[in-house]
């Protein structure tokens, strides 16, 4: 539980939907504050303010990190903006949670991480699933009960329709499918099987717009385990994954965003036991925001901090870099 006497009062940078729909209301739910959005919009910031109930309005991201009372700050920019927004707020004094990739490249993601150390800020990864009860059950099963996990097999596909200008389709903004959601599968693989030896990838650009719209990637390990992650805007919504051991298996249905007010389940068969473990609804955000607050208040390293990150983003470097070099990266 997060230390209930220092309530967190936010700032969120941006007026991006998933801050609407997903970590305003976690944030409300974990007993935190919004008190401030900002959008280099003036009107779209105080439009945005008016219909979410914030009490302060910027129409300019300087002017929220100006905010002497606020406590820390949400950022879910476009990924090419993470960096640079992230940086400033530690410069600010405010703590970070940040959207998913927390940088473009594995180079960045060291520079954000060292300048958070210097500057003694918190800094977390938006990694929510990470967070949710039945991914912690998950790895706890691939901990105690598999025996020589062997595979991992991991899909985020959803359509990305009639959206040209969609900042997901810009590469000046570090889009493209692998950054976007086939980020989760490549998580999900590193907290499995940890960091792989090689990567190996192909990519499509079905909309001609400078990056992937489809990616298949496989990690491969020295030992012979190999992980299949794969990420796309071009088909019917998917995310899935499936462990694969020498005593049995774990599978997952709608894997990583998860939704709040319906039960997921996972099922599994372990030396011979088959079962469906069905977890109730749950706000996997509020959980997300809460883990920030209490590793603020107490000093504490976020499961999904910084050399997680880094440690992600060098996979998906490789990923990239044999796609376009069209032969395995490795990754020692």
């Amino acid at each position: 539980m997060t230390d209930s006497s220092r309530r967190l009062a936010f700032g969120v940078l941006g007026t991006a939907g998933i801050a609407r729909t997903a970590v305003i209301p976690g944030i409300r739910g974990s007993e935190h504050t919004v008190e401030a959005v900002a959008s280099r919009d003036c009107e779209r910031a105080r439009e945005f303010a008016a219909e979410e109930s914030i009490p302060r309005s910027y129409g300019s991201y300087e002017e929220l990190l100006a905010d002497e009372d606020l406590d820390a700050v949400y950022v879910p920019l476009p990924n090419g903006l993470h960096a640079e927004w992230t940086k400033r707020a530690a410069d600010a004094g405010l703590d970070v949670l940040c959207e998913k990739p927390l940088a473009v490249d594995t180079s960045e993601a060291r520079a954000v991480v060292d300048h958070c150390e210097q500057r003694d800020v918190t800094l977390m990864e938006g990694f929510m699933y990470r967070y949710h009860p039945r991914t912690e059950r998950v790895l706890d099963l691939v901990v105690d009960d598999l025996a020589d996990v062997r595979t991992v097999t991991s899909t985020f596909r959803f359509p990305l329709y009639d959206r040209p200008n969609d900042v997901r389709l810009r590469p000046d903004l570090a889009g493209g499918s692998l950054m976007d959601v086939g980020c989760y599968p490549v998580s999900l693989t590193r907290a499995v099987l940890g960091d792989p030896d090689r990567a190996y990838a192909h990519t499509n650009d079905t909309r001609d717009a400078g990056v992937d719209t489809e990616l298949a990637g496989v990690l491969e390990y020295d030992d012979g385990r190999s992980a299949r992650v794969a990420s796309g805007f071009d088909t019917q919504l998917v995310q899935r994954y499936r462990i694969d051991a020498t005593n049995g298996w774990i599978a997952v249905e709608r894997a990583f965003d998860a939704p709040v007010d319906e039960s997921v389940s996972l099922e599994y068969e372990i030396d011979g036991r088959h079962a469906v473990e069905t977890f109730d609804p749950t706000d996997q955000y509020r959980l997300e925001v809460e883990h920030f607050a209490d590793c603020v208040a107490n000093d504490t390293t976020p499961l999904t901090d910084g050399e997680n990150a880094i440690a992600t983003m060098r996979v998906i470097d490789a990923l990239y870099e044999s796609a376009d070099e069209g032969c395995a990266v490795d990754l020692r």
